[in-house]
């Protein structure tokens, strides 16, 4: 082996140090292709800024809504107010004699008729008080027929001279007498049958008899403070409610021209109707600690709908709007500048308008500002906005069912119900 490729045992440098050339080429190499990797995806048609033809394909979907048209139509003015159902009549039923109470011929809470059975007095001794009047009017009865007889003698004797004068008049005066005897005892006899009457007690009036106070065995007296029953009449009856004295010139209005003002009777949560009738009349002045006046309704109360002292919401009818415009409630939607919808255009997008709501009610408000036959949106709110595209939600049979009630659908008729208007 010559000295050229001997290599020294017992060298200074490390045995690596031939590769290093080789790791600063793999690092440069390595530098190289990230730079082209870059440049590659910099130059990718795949990577390219999207065009305006593409820019349809990421808007957001149109929102389906559901739209309410408006309608022409009639609208009522309404005027609510708290009442409280009354009886029409309410009869306290006491004993006007003394005696046992033998007999009570009413259930608690039942309907009766006028002259109905409603207790029984023992009747023994208003019989025996009877058989001694008519005995007293059977015997003065009597004497007077024997002194009309009398009398009939006295005068043929007076005729042939045969008595006085004083005679005469004495039997005329003692017929006289015995005729008011007779007239007195069928006095006691008329009253001891009126007693004996008093015994069988009945109702006055047709109504509903409430709870017993009184039980069969306890002694009455016409004197007793507490009645033997309480007996309301339910049908009619009557609802006595109150209203702001503002209201009373279109109430007296109305009453002038003999018109049957409607008043509608709610439950307490203004929400299940009970009944329907008319006003009735008003008071005769106005409340000054509160400006209200009292008018009393009249329903007929056929189902026994209202009860007495029932508190109960009512309505009535003070004015009808005729050729109003009518949108329903879900439709008009309120900000801090007011109410306004969302009108559908032709381009199948929405668009806010202002709207000035008058006469309402739960379903349906008299507007202004839009022309009947508009559509407008009537849910999805919450994601509407000025311009958004929508499309209409096809009608199922309970949305036409809501729109034929509310009057404001495509089916709808062109004219509605009367409305409420608060108070």
């Amino acid at each position: 082996m010559s000295e050229a490729t001997r290599i020294p045992v017992h060298s200074n440098e490390s045995p690596h140090a031939s590769f290093r050339p080789r790791r600063h080429w793999a690092r440069g190499g390595g530098a190289a292709l990230l730079v082209l990797a870059i440049g590659g995806m910099s130059c990718s048609p795949n990577r390219a800024q999207p065009q305006s033809g593409n820019a349809k394909a990421f808007a957001a979907p149109p929102l389906t809504i559901a739209t309410a048209a408006a309608q022409k139509g009639d609208i009522g003015i309404y005027v609510n107010a708290l009442g409280v159902v009354t009886a029409r009549n309410t009869v306290s039923v006491k004993s006007r004699v003394d005696g046992q109470l033998v007999q009570v011929n009413y259930r608690e809470g039942q309907s009766i008729h006028a002259g109905d059975a409603l207790a029984e007095i023992d009747a023994t001794p208003f019989q025996a008080a009877l058989l001694q009047a008519e005995g007293q009017f059977a015997r003065d009865s009597a004497l007077l027929e024997n002194a009309r007889l009398d009398l009939d003698r006295y005068k043929e004797a007076f005729a042939r001279n045969a008595i006085p004068r004083q005679l005469l008049d004495t039997q005329v005066a003692i017929v006289h007498q015995y005729e008011g005897a007779v007239k007195l005892d069928q006095g006691l006899v008329d009253n001891a049958k009126v007693q004996l009457g008093y015994c069988r007690i009945t109702a006055p009036l047709s109504g509903r008899v409430g709870l017993r106070l009184v039980d069969a065995g306890n002694i009455v007296h016409a004197s007793d403070a507490n009645p033997l029953v309480v007996i309301a009449e339910l049908q009619p009856i009557m609802v006595i409610f109150s209203v702001a004295e503002d209201y009373l010139p279109q109430i007296q209005q109305q009453l002038r021209a003999g018109s049957k003002m409607a008043a509608d009777a709610f439950d307490r949560a203004q929400v299940r109707k009970l009944a329907t009738g008319t006003l009735e009349t008003l008071d005769n002045q106005i409340d000054t600690a509160t400006g209200t006046l009292k008018l009393k309704a009249f329903f007929s109360n056929e189902d026994e709908a209202l009860f007495p002292n029932q508190f109960v919401n009512v309505r009535l009818l003070v004015n009808t709007l005729h050729g109003a415009t009518l949108l329903s409630n879900a439709a008009i939607q309120r900000n801090a500048q007011g109410a306004f919808v969302y009108l559908l255009k032709p381009d199948q997008t929405v668009a806010t308008h202002p709207i000035t709501v008058g006469t309402t009610d739960g379903n349906v408000s008299a507007v202004e500002g839009i022309e009947p036959g508009v559509v407008v949106a009537a849910d999805n709110f919450s994601r509407l906005t000025d311009g958004a595209t929508v499309q209409m939600r096809p009608a199922t049979n309970e949305t036409r069912r809501v729109e034929a009630e509310a009057g404001t659908g495509a089916d709808a008729p062109k004219t509605t119900g009367r409305k409420n208007h608060p108070q």
